[in-house]
Parts: structure tokens; C-alpha cells; sequence
């Protein structure tokens, strides 16, 4: 004989199923968009600091080497700096020193850290550094959406002459590598800038 089912027994009622699993639903959303924005932040985070690096390393390594520029122990004649007047956007530099003091310096040499090139492409937006003139470009930065290199004499004036030259201002600005979404400005790239003045102390001599 079967036995009746209690009316009080226990469970749930399809409208108590419903309002739960609308409840679970709407707490995994929740923590689901938390978690979203909270990538998206570390994502940013990162490439803004990527970006710095970028920059930061790039004015580093110039100024390591503009501070050699013009090192001359023998007293053999050397343009530390010199000015490209074809580079109208004067986003090359030269550098030369004599490190090895041999009394000369031989730009054919493809190694030698004497004769030294940075230059800036807009359409790559890389700075490449070369060693020797006909030495192959390496990059040092990319991502660079700007870089100049102003030329000043001993009285702090501009000057386009290779042997006047006493100080150069660098100013590079980079860019993240993608874009941030929340990021209203510049198409949503992030950008940064440095300026430093190098005044290296063997140009006077």
C-alpha cells in the first residue's frame, strides 16, 4: 500500500528555483565585471610602465654615450657632435671619441663604440643606434611618436655648427603599444615624455 506524500514535506517551489539561480546570476555578473575591469586596469598599468622603461632606457644609453662625445687624450682633432643639415628634423646624432686614444677614429670600423649614430624614423617610431657608418641599426626604442636633438653653444644659443656644439637637449616622448579603451585622448594610446640637457665635458676642450 502506498504511502501519501506529506503536504508540509520539505524543498523548493519553481519560483523559489527562479529567484535564487536570478540571485547566483546576478552576483557571478557582478564579480565577473569586477574582475574584467580589474585586468583591464593591470593591463593598463603594465603598459604604462613598459612605456616609461621604453623612454627612460633610450634617454639613459644617448646620454651614456654624448657624456664620451669629444674625448681626445692625444689631442687628435674630433667633432664630438655633429650637426646633420639634410635632417630637417634633426632627429639623428652623430657622436664620435677617441676611447682607444689611437689618434684616430675610423667610422669604417662596424664595431667600434667611437663613431656612434642614433637616429629616429617616424614611420617605424623606433630609435635605432648604429655603430660604424655603415653598421647595422639596432633598435633601442620603439613605440616613439617623437625625438629631437637641439644643438646649443657655449652661451646656451642654438647653433647649427658641428664645432660650436656645448650642449644637446634630447626630448623623446613614447607611446603604450595598445590602446586603452578608457583612455579618452591621443586615440587611446597613453603617452610620456622626457627632456634632459646633456652637456658633455669634453666638448670644451
Amino acid at each position: 500500500m502506498r504511502q501519501p506524500i506529506p503536504r508540509n514535506s520539505a524543498g523548493f517551489t519553481l519560483i523559489e528555483m527562479m529567484v535564487s539561480m536570478t540571485i547566483g546570476m546576478l552576483v557571478i555578473a557582478a564579480v565577473t565585471g569586477t574582475f574584467n575591469a580589474q585586468t583591464r586596469q593591470n593591463k593598463a598599468e603594465e603598459e604604462i610602465s613598459q612605456m616609461h622603461q621604453n623612454v627612460r632606457g633610450a634617454v639613459d644609453l644617448i646620454t651614456r654615450d654624448l657624456m664620451q662625445a669629444g674625448y681626445k687624450p692625444s689631442g687628435v682633432n674630433v667633432t664630438g657632435v655633429t650637426y646633420n643639415a639634410n635632417n630637417a628634423n634633426a632627429s639623428q646624432l652623430l657622436i664620435q671619441a677617441d676611447i682607444d686614444d689611437s689618434g684616430a677614429i675610423d667610422p669604417t670600423n662596424n664595431a667600434t663604440i667611437e663613431y656612434i649614430i642614433y637616429a629616429w624614423d617616424l614611420a617605424t617610431m623606433r630609435i635605432t643606434r648604429q655603430l660604424g657608418a655603415g653598421g647595422t641599426p639596432e633598435i633601442v626604442a620603439d613605440n616613439i611618436t617623437a625625438c629631437d636633438f637641439i644643438f646649443r653653444d657655449a652661451s646656451d644659443g642654438l647653433t647649427t655648427t658641428s664645432s660650436s656644439i656645448r650642449k644637446v637637449n634630447i626630448n623623446i616622448t613614447g607611446r603604450t603599444a595598445r590602446i586603452d579603451p578608457s583612455f579618452p585622448n591621443n586615440g587611446g594610446y597613453r603617452t610620456y615624455q622626457l627632456s634632459v640637457d646633456v652637456a658633455p665635458p669634453n666638448l670644451a676642450l
